[in-house]
């Protein structure tokens, strides 16, 4: 689950990391009004949406008068910002946040990921602030620190100051950035992110340490701890599908191919999606429907694939262990009547009660192209949709 900026940086406050002061904003007048109570003579104005590069698209602006704060406000709200993480489409601004300006002397970038090989949560730092993390990777890697914190010490004053002085920080912020990066990883852990990114951190004229933009991304799987962190979700920045095989507790996410494809498992969705692409095709979806896969959530499955007027052809790939493949096939029939299927179906079954689901396919009267492994799966699916 994503958040907004506006909405990283309230939490950031929560754990004494100082952030310039902003007001979230829904219209020009509201954008106008913030800047008034902010004061000074400098605010940044900046589109909210659930993606990077918004600088780059046009979305923030220095303004130096309030008719500068007035003018911009109105460009950027309710235009379609298009940066590398939207895509083409680009994705609509339906909010703002207005900031004070900040005397910036220096930029650096500050991120928290968990580093599943090392079982650790790793602490990414460079002096390359401002620019995207990948990017300096792939130019300067000499550029990059990476700290790996004990879960059981938690990220150490110690190595809280090797961290700022590799990436350039001077001795006389020492103590600021400390507090900032141990109220970073707490942050982190404390509402159980799956990464945490200040980009950039500034040092300021005064060599003050200040948190100029935030991102978190929280595991979805632990908001059930979180009711604060689920009241910030903002569905006008999700996939509408996504939100609803969300009800049906389905792992929706879509693709821009044409094949759909209906797993239980999560590698195994990556898999098929994968022979897909071997075989010249191009999934149109990531469909998981887990383990305990029931007619209504294979219906509604099918449902959510139909919705794409890219659909050419579906491929279901089950293998049986704790979900059975009669119940499966039974899904499968009851789904392609309900919805009056008129695109090819490619089925293939593996494992419980796989002789029983065939059979039950084959008897149903139904156009179903029947698969006996993945590889002659994805051919014949990729042969049905062209």
């Amino acid at each position: 689950m994503k958040i907004h900026e506006y909405q990283a940086k309230e939490i950031l406050r929560q754990y004494q990391v100082p952030t310039p002061r902003g007001v979230s904003c829904f219209s020009v007048e509201d954008a106008v009004a913030a800047a008034e109570s902010l004061g000074g003579s400098v605010w940044v104005v900046k589109a909210q949406i659930h993606a990077g590069g918004r600088g780059k698209g046009g979305g923030v602006k220095v303004a130096k008068s309030l008719d500068e704060v007035r003018q911009y406000a109105q460009a950027i709200l309710g235009m379609q910002l298009v940066t590398h993480q939207t895509g083409s489409q680009g994705q609509m601004v339906r909010r703002l946040l207005v900031e004070q300006g900040a005397a910036i002397a220096r930029e650096f970038y500050l991120g928290m990921v968990v580093d599943r090989s090392r079982q650790r949560v790793a602490l990414i730092a460079s002096s390359e602030g401002g620019m995207e993390i990948e990017e300096v990777a792939a130019h300067s890697p000499d550029k990059i620190k990476t700290e790996w914190i004990d879960p059981v010490d938690g990220l150490t004053d110690a190595q809280a100051d090797a961290v700022s002085r590799q990436i350039g920080l001077p001795e006389v912020a020492l103590a600021e950035a400390r507090s900032v990066l141990q109220g970073l990883y707490r942050a982190f852990v404390e509402k159980d992110a799956m990464l945490a990114e200040i980009n950039p951190l500034i040092l300021t004229a005064d060599n003050r340490v200040v948190a100029l933009d935030a991102k978190f991304n929280f595991d979805s799987n632990a908001l059930y701890r979180h009711p604060e962190i689920v009241a910030l979700r903002d569905l006008d920045e999700e996939d509408p599908a996504e939100i609803e095989a969300s009800k049906f507790d389905l792992s929706y996410i879509q693709l821009d191919g044409d094949i759909g494809c209906l797993v239980n498992g999560a590698g195994l969705a990556m898999a098929t999606m994968d022979i897909i692409k071997l075989y010249g095709g191009n999934p149109a979806n990531f469909l998981d429907v887990g383990g305990g896969a029931t007619t209504e959530k294979v219906t509604e499955a099918f449902k959510l694939m139909l919705k794409n007027p890219k659909l050419k052809a579906i491929l279901v790939n089950i293998f049986g262990g704790i979900m059975k493949c009669d119940v499966i096939a039974q899904g499968v029939v009851a789904a392609a009547r309900e919805v009056q299927l008129t695109v090819p179906l490619v089925v293939r079954l593996e494992g419980t009660n796989v002789d029983l689901g065939k059979r039950l396919l084959a008897d149903s009267g139904l156009p179903i192209i029947s698969a006996n492994n993945m590889a002659d799966a994805a051919e014949k699916v990729v042969a049905a949709a062209r």
